[in-house]
């Protein structure tokens, strides 16, 4: 049953999200794990101030200008992916050039086939990585997500990854693969070996992607070879290490009393 959110809810836009991805794991594309994976990632969102900071902002710059200056570059895109930012994916694809492909740990024809629907359905040309078509292997990797299409990821010299597990993006990088990842946990292993890695809500990232990406398409690429040179992903995670330090130090210091459900108040 799908609940009924009042436009005015505090929390209307999380709550459709949840809803959202109920929806798609009764369709059969988003993987039962996949509704802990975004609670877990929802966690982190309110530590955030579920706010883009400015150093997700900057990496979103670095991370539109990789794939505009790569050769081939991939849009990997899972169960909640799918659910979440579908027709953001199909907009970057277009304006970057990137091919769309199907990754999944939790694999069946049957799921890759019904996240194909939906993209096809937003418009995208293509869709790669789907039953046979996955017909390549990356190395050191044991899960299900180790098919590739060799048409696509096989070749690419650049992926994004948003909502990534840690093995595939280590063993991305170690066949030469540079990997942009969209992770609102700093601290994940996606997040430290990523190339470039967008600390946000993939609800906020990829608009802003699309946007970003539009933008500097027009700017040319001693821009985009200036955005990236300059750009040091470690010291940008730091960067929004100190974000999340710096928003939980005002709370503690906030003079105000709490509620708490029971009517109880908690002086900070």
């Amino acid at each position: 049953m799908t609940a009924q959110i009042p436009s005015n809810h505090p929390r209307a836009e999380s709550l459709r999200a949840r809803e959202r991805l109920i929806s798609q794991y009764e369709e059969g594309i988003v993987a039962r794990s996949g509704l802990i994976a975004h609670g877990r990632g929802e966690a982190f969102d309110y530590i955030l101030g579920e706010k883009t900071t400015r150093s997700s902002e900057k990496a979103i710059v670095a991370a539109s200008s990789m794939l505009l200056m790569a050769k081939t570059p991939v849009i990997s895109v899972n169960g909640n992916a799918a659910a979440l930012a579908a027709s953001d994916i199909v907009k970057l694809s277009r304006i970057t050039g990137a091919k769309i492909e199907v990754n999944l740990f939790y694999r069946s024809v049957q799921r890759e086939r019904k996240i194909k629907a939906v993209l096809e359905k937003l418009g995208a040309e293509k869709v790669y990585g789907v039953g046979k078509d996955a017909s390549a292997t990356i190395p050191e990797l044991g899960s299900q997500r180790r098919r590739v299409d060799p048409r696509a990821m096989l070749i690419a010299d650049v992926v994004l990854v948003p909502l990534e597990d840690g093995d595939r993006t280590e063993a991305l990088l170690k066949i030469g693969k540079k990997v942009i990842a969209i992770d609102l946990n700093p601290l994940s292993r996606t997040a430290q070996q990523a190339s470039v890695t967008i600390v946000d809500n993939i609800m906020r990232a990829m608009p802003k992607l699309v946007e970003t990406s539009g933008q500097l398409k027009k700017q040319g690429r001693k821009k985009w070879e200036s955005t990236i040179a300059h750009f040091d992903n470690r010291r940008n995670l730091k960067d929004s290490i100190k974000s999340i330090e710096k928003r939980l130090l005002d709370l503690s210091r906030q003079e105000k009393s709490l509620t708490l459900e029971e009517g109880e108040k908690l002086e900070l």
